[in-house]
């Protein structure tokens, strides 16, 4: 049986340097949660052999990693393979993830490869890969790499030791710096594009710290974002640079959406974006973060008695209402693990406003928001958010004029927020809902389907405990298109609507449950369901 090579978000896992076996590889990567290059060099011969079956033309690849130790020899993996099918392969060097997208459509490449792990350890590393415009993989094709992968492993053939070292270099080494001269340019490009979609807007400094401490997790914005604002108008100081390696006491990847510190939990924490915090006016911005490759944000602002992080979500709410103050339609994607009450109060909050929900994942919100995308002079109406800290936004197409493709970068979504923030300082913004996850570890993947008996069972507790809480009608079980095991109920208690979410995580070992309720349900009451649904499947599947 053929075992999926990707989670969520591409292939990650611990790094190892040493070229095993092609079948030892695979057996690694699924017994030990590890990746080398081995492994990437049978990802690139399966994708080098499934590029012309994809869109776009031609057969030009680009490369780009972050800075993980371990990542030369991961490029070099799967720069032989793709080389041995046939590829052109262009290295664009260290960068963003999000300049890898753009730099798929600014080279016309048939496919991008992003060799990284976010905001797992730099011991982690992997890969994301891109199409020719610029969108991630879809589970059909990754199931479709997957399929080859073991079929390669089936063959026999070696490859010279000649060739190996000739092949595991580039075709052309691309000599503009993408991740240092080429994304500080395309944001600018962008900025100015968002100015005008909220009606000639401009950054205002009200309500921020001056200077924001800024933690890019030593990535590659660690290098320019920090001047780029201070070259706009907002003071920044960048932390992260001081930082070890990539997500070394850094990044927005140790920040949960719900998290709050005490000042005295800030001035002792080891994170360096904590330690340079400083106590300020409630409602002030006073830090923000991206993650190791650079395509989500959180914001960290001051409270009565330290600092919270404003989430995904809660930047979503800001964007939301500046932009319909400007009297324009706006669709909003939201994933199934975003606040209930961002996808239930649009409607109520204006009727220009649509809204999708989707399966966990940015590229599941840029597919939602793909269909309505059309060409247009100016930047289209839309926002993909999960809490997390992604914001998918439309960004031009350097070769297609009025055409636009959908990005998520943490740098842009920060600046989108600074942007709108004033705007809609005043405003109503939308009642926020009330979540909480929990995940319970090492569990047999396969004894969850989310339609089996056991799937039965839970949605059966769930239903008994909700019904001691209030009055439950319009109960919905069911699934979205990317969750193929996901378990989503929704229903209405005391006439609020609530939503219990339950899958299996990315490939890990793990499955997730994810309880949203809307503000005015009463959740300590509501959520202690969560602690014995986790138990009932630890028994089961453990």
């Amino acid at each position: 049986m053929v075992r999926r090579l990707f989670g969520t978000d591409g292939i990650r896992g611990e790094i190892v340097t040493a070229n095993p076996d092609e079948k030892a590889a695979l057996v690694q990567l699924h017994e030990c949660r590890s990746v080398c290059p081995t492994l990437m060099r049978l990802v690139g011969e399966a994708l080098g052999h499934l590029i012309d079956t994809l869109p776009g033309e031609g057969e030009k690849v680009v490369i780009g990693w972050d800075e993980r130790p371990g990542n030369q020899a991961l490029v070099d993996g799967v720069t032989l393979g793709l080389r041995l099918a046939g590829c052109e392969v262009t290295h664009i060097g260290a960068c963003a993830t999000p300049a890898l997208h753009y730099a798929v459509l600014w080279h016309k490449a048939r496919l991008g490869c992003m060799m990284t792990a976010s905001h797992n350890p730099a011991t982690d590393s992997g890969i994301k890969v891109f199409d020719a415009e610029g969108y991630k993989t879809s589970p059909i094709l990754e199931d479709q790499i997957s399929e080859l992968v073991y079929a390669l492993c089936e063959e026999e053939r070696e490859i010279d030791d000649v060739d190996k070292s000739e092949l595991s270099q580039p075709n052309n080494h691309e000599y503009i710096e993408w991740g240092v001269s080429q994304h500080p340019l395309w944001l600018t490009q962008r900025f100015n594009q968002f100015k005008h979609l909220f009606g000639d807007a401009v950054f205002s400094t009200h309500r921020i710290q001056q200077p924001l401490p800024l933690d890019c997790s030593k990535g590659s914005a660690s290098s320019w974002f920090a001047e780029w604002l201070n070259m706009h108008g907002i003071k920044a100081l960048e932390v992260s640079q001081n930082a070890t390696e990539i997500n070394d006491k850094c990044g927005a990847g140790d920040f949960s959406p719900t998290a709050t510190w005490t000042f005295e939990e800030a001035a002792n924490s080891e994170h360096l974006l904590l330690k340079h915090l400083k106590p300020a006016p409630v409602g002030t911005v006073v830090g923000a973060a991206l993650d190791g490759d650079g395509d989500r944000c959180l914001v960290i602002e001051a409270t009565e008695t330290g600092y919270k992080v404003i989430d995904g979500d809660a930047m979503a709410d800001t964007m939301i209402v500046a932009g319909v103050q400007q009297q324009k339609p706006w669709l909003i994607a939201a994933s199934i693990e975003s606040d209930l009450a961002l996808l239930s109060s649009l409607h109520r909050l204006s009727e220009n406003v649509n809204s999708i929900e989707t399966a966990v994942g940015d590229r599941w919100l840029s597919h939602a928001m793909r269909a309505e995308l059309k060409s247009s002079i100016h930047m289209p109406c839309m926002l993909g958010v999960e809490d997390s800290g992604h914001a998918v936004l439309p960004s031009p197409h350097p070769h297609k004029e009025h055409e636009w493709s959908l990005v998520g970068d943490g740098a842009a979504t920060l600046v989108l927020f600074l942007l709108t923030r004033n705007i809609a300082h005043g405003q109503d913004l939308m009642k926020r809902g009330w979540k909480q996850r929990i995940s319970v570890q090492k569990v047999q993947r396969e004894l969850w389907d989310g339609m089996n008996p056991l799937s039965d069972e839970i949605e059966k507790m769930a239903r008994s405990h909700f019904e001691q809480c209030g009055e439950v009608v319009q109960w919905k079980r069911h699934r979205l298109e990317g969750e193929e095991n996901l378990m989503l109920i929704e229903a209405l208690l005391d006439q609020a609507p609530l939503s219990l979410g339950i899958r299996n995580s990315g490939t890990q070992a793990k499955i997730s449950l994810s309880l949203r309720l809307s503000s005015s349900i009463d959740h300590e009451k509501i959520a202690a369901i969560l602690p014995k649904l986790a138990e009932h499947l630890a028994e089961a599947m453990c």
